[in-house]
């Protein structure tokens, strides 16, 4: 007998989708299992305004299958010119749901990112004081500092001063990847101002699967995966049930020709499975029952908006087959395979 497990349908707190050809090739697999999308801004041409946000916003919906029933939530991309008055707008007008904070270089097409943190005062002032949340990218771009190291450095150079000079601002640091932002997020988030969002590959694979039998590209992403200590605090923390943690694919697609050139692009593109890829941990955890807080409950709480009506059944399964996603320039874009066989799919009840 087929063993089945069925919650609210989840939202994905952290997605990118692209643009053109790639953003039409992945976003139906967003679209069509995620009642909610947070979508990132750092396109070629960043999403810095309001304006934009709308034009990309309708760009996405064109782009879903018919008959999808999801929102796509947008994130206005800060850089150290970022007007308050049109954030406020954007977020009073249900535009804009966050602002997205990279610092300068720190990864894809961050480098129009903010350059200090003091440049963006006035802007987390006003968030703060219409309750808008703030999403990070929770890593320095100092290249003195080792890439293994930078999210710790972050969360004591940045995230601390930050938030203690904003203590009522809403803040979700994005993909967390250490046994100590975990930890951190644990302890500092018990007010409801500070969450941390936990991608699928994270929970899959350490440090080591990017040298497996050679440098593994498509299991490059930033921030890269860290030691297997810190992946079990990972697994611990999505499955324990606790409100401050939640689903956060950062799914972020290339095109097979960047993730293998002379400079692989980061990024892992995990859409089209990332619901199966959440639900083997969660199984092999013995925690199947906290799957539904974590996907479709938890991220819904912390950014104010209703949870989804209606529910999604996946389905235990022998193994599923891996095969590139193709855009429609023929290029491939390659999926995430984890190291065992997925055991899990969703159920199509077509």
């Amino acid at each position: 007998m087929t063993q089945t497990w069925t919650l609210r349908r989840p939202d994905d707190n952290h997605v990118h989708l692209r643009e053109g050809t790639v953003m039409r090739a992945v976003t139906p697999f967003t679209a069509s299992v995620f009642g909610h999308a947070l979508v990132m801004p750092n396109l070629k041409d960043p999403v810095t305004t309001t304006a934009k946000a709308k034009a990309y916003r309708e760009t996405l919906r064109a782009a879903a299958p018919v008959g999808a029933v999801w929102t796509p939530l947008m994130t206005l991309y800060l850089t150290d010119l970022t007007d308050p008055d049109d954030v406020q707008r954007g977020f009073q007008e249900q535009v804009l749901t966050a602002v997205k904070f990279y610092p300068a270089g720190v990864t894809t097409n961050a480098e129009r990112g903010l350059t200090s943190l003091r440049n963006a005062y006035p802007v987390f002032e006003r968030m703060q004081k219409i309750g808008m949340p703030l999403s990070i990218h929770g890593e320095v771009a100092d290249p003195d500092v080792d890439v293994f190291d930078r999210e710790a450095v972050f969360v004591e150079r940045v995230l601390t001063p930050l938030r203690r000079d904003f203590q009522e601002l809403k803040i979700v640091m994005e993909h967390l990847t250490t046994e100590a932002a975990a930890a951190y997020v644990r302890q500092e988030g018990a007010r409801g101002r500070l969450a941390g969002t936990i991608t699928a590959h994270h929970l899959h694979m350490n440090r080591n699967r990017l040298f497996e039998g050679g440098l593994r590209p498509h299991a490059y992403c930033l921030p890269v995966a860290k030691r297997e200590r810190d992946r079990q605090a990972l697994i611990a923390a999505a499955t324990s049930g606790e409100k401050m943690f939640f689903l956060g694919t950062d799914s972020a697609p290339h095109v097979q020709a960047a993730k293998e050139g002379p400079c692989a692009a980061a990024g892992v593109f995990t859409a089209p499975l990332a619901l199966p890829l959440y639900a083997q941990v969660f199984d092999e955890a013995g925690k199947l029952e906290q799957l539904e807080a974590f996907a479709s409950l938890n991220g819904a709480a912390f950014y104010e908006r209703a949870v989804n009506a209606d529910t999604i059944t996946l389905e235990k399964v022998d193994g599923l087959a891996f095969k590139p996603i193709l855009t429609e320039e023929g290029q491939n874009i390659i999926l995430f395979a984890p190291s065992a066989p997925l055991s899990w799919r969703i159920r199509d009840n077509a």
